[in-house]
């Protein structure tokens, strides 16, 4: 019953992650800082380069929205469990924790010029991102 209302807090807290700020950046210490947040930084991507904004969107948002949303099935037996090899390929094919990692990395780093502070959607995306790699996990483990 964990599993299921977790899976489907996942369903909301997913989109509010996407959209809260991770991180605030700024060239310089005089001047503000801008929140940057998954869309945003997708939005950024789309302009510069669409194929891999496209790559970026349906790995990054796609498969794992689409895996919790097919985990959901699952937990309400609308869909066979023979499909959990299928959601956990698309869990692998998922770029959020790649993407996550790559963020921290960048954090850690710091950009030479500039100044970069962590906002609360960072630990928002992050919490969803362990929820849904521990949902995923117990679903193969357990009954469903």
């Amino acid at each position: 019953m964990i599993l299921k209302a977790l899976n489907l807090a996942l369903l909301v807290l997913y989109p509010i992650a996407w959209a809260a700020p991770l991180m605030r950046a700024g060239l310089l210490p005089l001047f503000g800082l801008e929140e940057i947040s998954v869309l945003t930084g997708l939005q950024s991507l789309w302009a510069s380069d669409i194929f891999l904004g496209l790559v970026v969107t349906l790995f990054a948002l796609f498969a794992p929205y689409i895996k919790t949303i097919g985990l959901s099935l699952v937990h309400f037996d609308l869909l066979s469990r023979r499909a959990l090899p299928v959601l956990s390929f698309l869990g692998k094919l998922a770029m959020a924790d790649i993407f996550l990692i790559a963020l921290y990395i960048t954090l850690s780093k710091g950009i030479g010029v500039g100044r970069i502070e962590t906002a609360w959607g960072l630990y928002l995306f992050t919490g969803c991102i362990l929820a849904s790699i521990f949902v995923s996990w117990r679903t193969e483990q357990s009954g469903g």
